[in-house]
């Protein structure tokens, strides 16, 4: 359970960092751009504590897929990014593959 959390911990310093570069405006803004570094560093970091037990696939998989719905989130609120139809139907798709990986499949380490 403890690597599901650094999982977490990841995805969630990786949406900081991602949101931050948008706001460093090509690393000219030093706060965020001191953000993104560290964000990453941590992501990655937290990553590399995941993949002791939760194979690589699937971590990755989580990872990408929960950061993608966040950052779209994030950007919907913060930076007034809208979806249309189509983009919230691609989410949605992006979702439900990794609650399959998760619940249904036994490739993952539950």
């Amino acid at each position: 359970m403890k690597n599901w959390l650094f999982l977490f911990i990841a995805i969630i310093a990786e949406v900081i960092a991602t949101s931050a570069l948008k706001s460093s405006e090509g690393f000219t803004k030093p706060i965020a751009s001191i953000v993104v570094v560290l964000g990453y560093m941590i992501a990655f970091y937290c990553l590399s504590l995941t993949l002791k037990t939760i194979p690589v696939g699937i971590a990755y998989a989580v990872w990408s897929g929960v950061g993608i719905v966040l950052i779209t989130t994030v950007a919907w609120f913060v930076f007034d990014q809208k979806l249309d139809v189509w983009g919230i139907v691609g989410i949605a798709l992006i979702m439900s593959g990794v609650l399959i990986l998760n619940l249904l499949s036994k490739t993952g380490s539950h």
